[in-house]
């Protein structure tokens, strides 16, 4: 059997990732990207097509010509505010193109699918940490596309015998270990790496939106997941569907949420000076705390995160920004 697995946005941030720990693993990642938020030099450990999944055509000639045994999906866009500015754009792109994809899949008898879902599913939580079994109500576009996939997904395993994962990430940050890879976005909205420009003086200041929230330091909690524990996830949960085993969808976080000020302070901690700060009001929509329970994950795949430490997230990621300027 072929070991190629398509990797749709494989020259982004965890798609990169991904693709150093599917070829760790035994597979050759196959990346198909349109390198509109992608990096060519991501591309380091298996074959690149440059394309689009709005072209059915291309789709149907990667799976036949790598003779893909399996897809692990990024492809998407993924700025909040603006799905809410231009919800057309996302659901054309993040729906409608996943399901250009899933008929490729089906024509080229491809039955098994890794799925880059998100946290942004659940919207508001009623309380953390969220499990899988709790409410999925988005709030944004964003969100509301990616839950559209999963129920997508959900259906034609039952209709056509699809087997698929859909994992659910909170925070991803860090970098490669190795220096290989790292986060570079344009636009950066993140924080980590907001932080670190910061600190390195690349940019003025950091906001930090909102300081009256109801939690230790007034400042917003999230759970911070490093990239390359979601790499070994992605790994783990096709090896899982590949097996035979049950279709099902998992949260991958830590369970331990960090404020801004966490972040502000580790990364001062390795910089060694203040970083520069401006404090504003709350951003509509935006939840005081957002931690995953991630025991079915740990349970099911046997997926343990060692790297995700927030010291071991920051340091990696500054190592990274420090050498690498866009």
């Amino acid at each position: 059997m072929s070991s190629n697995v398509l990797v749709t946005g494989g020259a982004g941030y965890i798609g990169g990732h991904t693709c150093k720990a599917l070829a760790r693993a035994g597979y050759t990642p196959v990346t198909l990207d349109n390198l509109v938020y992608g990096h060519r030099w991501a591309v380091k450990w298996g074959p690149f097509v440059e394309g689009d999944l709005a072209d059915r055509d291309l789709l149907r000639r990667v799976m036949r010509e790598h003779q893909i045994q399996a897809v692990v999906h990024f492809a998407a866009y993924a700025y909040v505010g603006e799905s809410v500015r231009a919800p057309e754009k996302y659901f054309r792109n993040n729906v409608v193109n996943t399901l250009n994809l899933l008929e490729a899949m089906r024509a080229a008898d491809v039955d098994s699918i890794v799925f880059s879902s998100t946290c942004a599913t659940y919207g508001v939580p009623s309380k953390v940490p969220i499990s899988e079994s709790d409410p999925q109500q988005p709030v944004n576009p964003y969100g509301e596309s990616k839950l559209f996939v999963e129920r997508a997904l959900h259906w034609l395993g039952n209709a056509h015998g699809l087997r698929w994962a859909a994992l659910r990430y909170f925070n991803a940050a860090g970098a490669d270990p190795d220096g290989e890879l790292g986060e570079d976005h344009d636009p950066e909205t993140h924080l980590i790496p907001l932080v670190i420009e910061a600190a390195l003086g690349r940019r003025p200041h950091i906001e930090v939106y909102g300081t009256d929230y109801d939690t230790p330091d007034g400042t917003a909690i999230r759970d911070y997941i490093h990239v390359t524990d979601l790499a070994e996830a992605h790994v783990l949960a096709l090896n899982q569907i590949l097996a035979g085993g049950n279709s099902l969808a998992l949260n991958l976080g830590t369970g331990t949420g960090h404020s801004v000020r966490d972040v502000i302070n580790t990364v001062e901690g390795i910089r060694k000076r203040p970083v520069p700060v401006r404090e504003g009001p709350r951003r509509p929509g935006d939840p005081p705390a957002l931690v995953a329970d991630p025991s079915l994950a740990q349970e099911v795949l046997g997926w343990t995160p060692n790297h995700s430490s927030l010291p071991a997230i920051v340091s990696t990621a500054f190592n990274w920004h420090s050498r690498h300027i866009s």
